[in-house]
């Protein structure tokens, strides 16, 4: 890093030979300020040849040592930034002239004080009029009742009819009862809301605190994960800046649902699991030297490895929000032992998928599925631990009470559908408690799948990407005078639906993504389309069922770090011509300014503000949308 800027850091090609990693057997051939793609470097000319280049000022690339190669070095940083550096070039001409010092400190905790701003921001926007609209939207008609309930009781209660109206009226009275209510969603997410009840009331501020909060954190996680992912702390803040004006994810992180929770926590386990990437990698390294040796890498234990628990906490606090977070757990699994395959690759193992399979897999099925199980088991304590007298705790905790225990007659399957089984199995050993659980699962899995009631604002996943029938959380249509409306009519809507050239510029990039990975190796485009797949994919297979846009927020910060991506390739490589660099930052510049206006521009139906009717017509691009 030099004294130009903070942010004009370095990013690292690494390519490979297994689809789950990329780094290569041929190694790092350079390392980039800024564009995310550096050239692949062709074979060391030798003898005659080599002389005949050097003659026309070529200069083979330099060949990076094994550790580089396993972990590239980060952009900047303590021990990474020099101690002083020159006054940047930039900022005097334009007349600005540093402390020495100040600029000093900037410059080596670029990559925490660019995430922190752009955090900042993006928070500052969510938290904007928190509680507007005052008014229970969509099906915070659920969570907020149940996240109350479960603070009370520590189960999901019944309310009267006219609860909704009596929490938001000016002499508020909340209609709390202790009748438990059936719900088919696991209960950490409303927790979660919950805390904001607690601490700021019920009502819609306190309802939506914590997922606001949730949602200006996850800004900065995506900031820091692209940062370690691109190692440029300049395209760390850009994947920031576009999470943080991405309209899905703004208005999710504003209303009280389960589904932006579940992307924090399916977000968070991505960054975990990144840690342990590179820490692994710096042991091997460490154990290795600067040679590879086959029989090390074939026994090389990784040791425990604390960050890749805590992804499979962070994986069981998904799950136990939404069951989506299930597939999470089979696609970050999947991730991580094939990130293992590349660094035994890449340390010299002779058979590495051998020594993987046999040091890394079991491991990483505890870390990933067995943590998150004990951590899904976990979040049903207050279910568990409520009354089994009926009436008197959680829905269906009385149900094994006097029961025998049995196992099942028919398990369904996924392509087989239900099956019955060839025997039955006494059962009455495990609890009661966990029996009863059992057979509420069961409930609540055949609601889940076989929920078909038609909706107005239903959409089918192949029209997700493209922004294809976004839901209507509220809408109102004042007349001249009533609500603020200074026209004949007016709008007031709150519409889930992502900043449309974000999303489209998103189509492109994931393109791009599957060139990068599918031909050229790249671990990085392959972990993007992982998480994405991980949010996408598994929807394909319940096309059938009830199933909205909104749920598209879990994959929401993988599209834009597969955009991110392509903005690092428009900016391009760091030996690239002055023009190549140029055009190429100016074309990203565009890009990113193009998705701010466009997020500006349908601000007004993100946040619910009165505007004249021939204003909010404009903004239905398409009669889907309306």
């Amino acid at each position: 890093m030099n004294g130009e800027t903070a942010a004009e850091t370095t990013v690292v090609e690494t390519t490979a030979d297994t689809p789950g990693d990329t780094d290569p057997d041929d190694g790092l051939h350079g390392v980039d300020t800024v564009g995310v793609p550096a050239p692949r470097a062709a074979a060391e000319p030798s003898g005659s040849w080599l002389r005949r280049l050097a003659a026309h000022d070529y200069r083979p690339p330099r060949r990076a040592s094994l550790a580089e190669r396993l972990v590239p070095p980060m952009p900047d940083g303590p021990g990474v930034t020099p101690d002083v550096l020159a006054p940047s070039p930039l900022l005097l001409r334009a007349g600005i002239q540093l402390n020495p010092r100040l600029w000093n400190w900037l410059c080596r905790w670029a990559g925490w004080v660019g995430p922190l701003v752009v955090a900042l921001f993006g928070g500052l926007l969510r938290f904007w009029h928190l509680g507007s609209p005052n008014a229970v939207i969509f099906d915070e008609t659920y969570y907020a009742k149940d996240a109350y309930a479960l603070w009370q009781g520590g189960y999901e209660t019944s309310w009267p009819d006219n609860a909704n109206a009596q929490l938001v009226q000016a002499h508020q009275v909340i209609p709390y009862r202790t009748d438990p209510s059936f719900i088919v969603h696991p209960p950490v997410g409303k927790w979660l809301i919950g805390m904001g009840e607690q601490i700021f009331g019920m009502h819609p501020f306190g309802w939506r605190f914590m997922v606001a909060l949730l949602g200006s954190l996850s800004i900065l996680m995506l900031a820091r994960i692209a940062r370690r992912l691109f190692r440029s702390t300049l395209l760390g803040c850009v994947a920031g800046l576009l999470l943080s004006v991405d309209g899905l994810h703004f208005v999710l992180s504003r209303t009280s649902l389960l589904d932006l929770i579940v992307m924090f926590w399916t977000l968070a386990a991505f960054g975990f699991l990144l840690l342990d990437r590179d820490h692994t990698r710096a042991r091997i390294a460490r154990r290795l030297g600067e040679v590879s040796d086959p029989v090390l890498a074939h026994k090389l234990r990784l040791g425990l490895r604390p960050y890749r628990l805590a992804a499979g906490v962070c994986v069981g606090l998904a799950c136990s929000t939404k069951w989506s977070g299930m597939y999470v757990a089979a696609f970050f699994g999947l991730l991580t032992v094939f990130w293992d395959l590349g660094a035994r690759k890449l340390a010299g193992a002779r058979r590495p998928y051998w020594s993987t399979l046999v040091r890394d897999g079991l491991p990483a099925f505890a870390s990933i599925v067995v943590v998150s199980l004990v951590v899904y088991v976990g979040s049903w304590s207050g279910w568990l631990a409520s009354s089994s007298v009926p009436g008197k705790g959680g829905y269906g905790r009385d149900w094994a009470v006097g029961r025998p225990g049995l196992s099942t007659e028919f398990v369904s399957l996924p392509l087989f559908g239900k099956v019955k089984m060839p025997f039955r199995v006494d059962m009455t050993w495990v609890p009661e408690g966990l029996r009863a659980l059992w057979h509420y699962h069961s409930q609540m899995y055949n609601f889940n799948i076989g929920l078909s009631t038609p909706h107005l604002y239903q959409s089918n996943p192949w029209s997700w990407l493209v922004l294809g029938r976004p839901v209507s959380f509220y809408y109102e249509s004042p007349k001249l005078g009533e609500s603020g409306c200074k026209a004949t009519q007016c709008a007031s809507e709150v519409l889930a639906i992502g900043t449309p050239l974000l999303w489209w510029a998103g189509v492109i990039a994931l393109v791009y993504c599957l060139y990068r990975w599918v031909l050229r190796r790249d671990w990085r485009a392959g972990a993007v389309l992982c998480g994405l797949g991980a949010g996408l994919l598994p929807w394909f297979e319940y096309q059938h069922r009830t199933i909205f846009l909104f749920y598209a927020v879990a994959f929401v910060p993988f599209l834009v770090l597969a955009v991110t991506m392509l903005i690092g390739a428009l900016i391009g490589p760091s030996g690239a011509s002055y023009e190549r660099r140029l055009v190429g930052g100016a074309a990203a510049g565009v890009l990113v300014l193009a998705v701010m206006w466009n997020f500006l521009y349908f601000l007004p139906l993100y946040t619910g503000q009165v505007i004249p009717m021939d204003a909010w017509r404009s903004r239905m691009w398409f009669t889907s949308w309306i």
